[in-house]
């Protein structure tokens, strides 16, 4: 039975599809007072209204504030489509081409940081192409974060599934248990994001499971997924 609404005629999502509606309208709602923010405090500066020592600080930090905001709702957004995977639209996906495609999507960090991405013979699978490609564009956009200059991805079939590795040499990370948290802080001067948390839920609603290992240096990703 549908619950009925409070006072304030909100209802609480009770499924992951009543979930990524309600997330996908929120990070709609906010988009437009956030660019409103930064367009205008970029006016102001431009204009010289925002001119002097003692106004241009504050202006900046409206600037970057806004930013950061419309990137948690990007990501925020991305994980509200994850949520909303239906399997049974699913087709088939070539994951060598969806690789490519992440890797295509992610050329000017991968040039600039000068990483070298090293993967192997990589299966076809029934799934979301589109979320797939989310995912491994997470995963790297991931290890490049953490300045990876090495970045490795293998596949090994397993009964009737496949396990993936996805494996650098970047920072390491001391709580690895925390490392699928949405902007849990890692260290103290830096937050997760939430993009191995949106990879968790992609390769979850695949009918699959991800977790994390650390390494003497850098850190491994793994996750399954199943053939069919």
């Amino acid at each position: 039975m549908t619950p009925a609404p409070d006072p304030a005629g909100f209802t609480a999502p009770r499924t992951d599809a009543e979930l990524s509606e309600f997330l996908l309208r929120a990070c709609h709602d906010l988009r437009g007072p956030m660019r409103t923010t930064r367009i205008y405090a970029e006016l102001l500066a431009k204009n010289g209204l925002g001119a002097g020592e003692e106004n241009a600080r504050p202006m900046e930090f409206i600037v970057n504030g806004a930013a950061t905001a419309g990137a948690v709702v990007d990501g925020i957004s991305d994980y509200a489509l994850a949520l909303a995977i239906d399997p049974s639209r699913f087709q088939t996906a070539f994951l060598d081409v969806i690789l490519r495609s992440a890797m295509a999507k992610l050329a000017a960090p991968i040039r600039e940081s000068g990483a070298q991405i090293v993967y192997g013979e990589l299966p076809e699978m029934r799934g979301d192409p589109d979320r797939l490609l989310q995912l491994f564009e997470y995963l790297l956009d991931q290890a490049l974060r953490r300045r990876g200059t090495q970045i490795k991805i293998s596949a090994e079939q397993q009964g009737d599934g496949w396990q993936f590795t996805v494996g650098d040499n970047g920072a390491s990370i001391a709580e690895i248990e925390r490392l699928f948290t949405p902007f849990a802080r890692l260290h103290s001067n830096q937050r997760s994001g939430p993009g191995l948390a949106i990879c968790k839920a992609i390769v979850e609603r695949h009918g699959g499971r991800m977790w994390a290992e650390p390494a003497a240096e850098g850190c491994s990703l793994r996750f399954t997924l199943p053939s069919g």
